[in-house]
């Protein structure tokens, strides 16, 4: 790879998003900060760091927006080197009051946006002779979910929902899919599922699910962008088809 390596953040306005631009930006890749918000303030941050970087406007469930930003990244930097699929929305309820709307909604942008992206930079990364995804997932995609109905309903009300669990699940099946098929291209394929992590998404959660984590708090964005940004690193081409836990213990496997 090249001493200026190039990734493309989806999501990058978000938190975890954000931390994982900055953390990339530290190591001095080249980033194109992706989102359907504004990334203005985080671009001005990166390139304060020395980091050549780019926004882009971007639509996750339009094949046409992703092409035009692969295409735009192409242009912009000549190659692509890592992919951080970070782009995803929250679902929260129970799975009996779930409009048939709010699934089509989450699964739309966190599973169909997440392999749309993917399957994106396949052709680039395999002409260049490899590449780096890496994936959010969630420890909700494991667990069935961090709340406890037969305990408390209204945790169900304030926690992440099915369509939510399902999509992330599904993010880590494609993960696991992705690995097998692109090994041979030299293509490594990996996702980071966190557990609570501080931020605007997770401002209901329980207390009462918060004191069930064993490390005692909610995780930070930045723990979450290390592990990514290892992921993404050239010196991790033997690392693939995994999906690393950051929840501070409270789901193992």
């Amino acid at each position: 790879m090249p001493d200026r390596r190039v990734a493309i953040v989806t999501g990058a306005a978000g938190g975890i998003g954000s931390a994982s631009a900055l953390a990339l930006a530290l190591e001095g890749w080249s980033l194109v900060l992706a989102d359907a918000r504004d990334t203005d303030a985080l671009l001005a941050e990166v390139r304060a760091l020395g980091c050549k970087a780019m926004s882009w406007m971007l639509d996750v469930t339009s094949k046409p927006s992703i092409d035009a930003l692969v295409t735009a990244t192409l242009g912009a930097f000549g190659r692509i080197d890592a992919l951080v699929n970070v782009a995803g929305v929250v679902g929260f309820g129970s799975a009996a009051d779930m409009p048939e709307e709010e699934w089509d909604r989450v699964i739309a942008v966190n599973l169909k946006g997440s392999f749309l992206c993917c399957q994106s930079v396949i052709a680039p990364m395999r002409a260049q002779g490899g590449g780096r995804i890496v994936n959010i997932g969630s420890i909700i995609g494991k667990n069935g979910g961090n709340a406890r109905p037969w305990i408390d309903r209204g945790e169900q009300q304030r926690s992440s929902s099915i369509a939510y669990g399902v999509s992330k699940a599904g993010v880590h099946a494609m993960t696991f899919f992705l690995a097998k098929e692109l090994a041979a291209d030299n293509i490594a394929v990996n996702a980071v599922a966190p557990g609570p992590i501080a931020s605007a998404m997770t401002t209901a959660f329980p207390d009462a699910l918060r004191a069930l984590i064993p490390a005692g708090r909610m995780g930070r964005a930045e723990e979450v962008a290390r592990v990514v940004a290892f992921l993404a690193s050239p010196e991790t081409s033997f690392v693939t088809g995994e999906i690393i836990d950051v929840n501070g213990g409270m789901w193992m496997d």
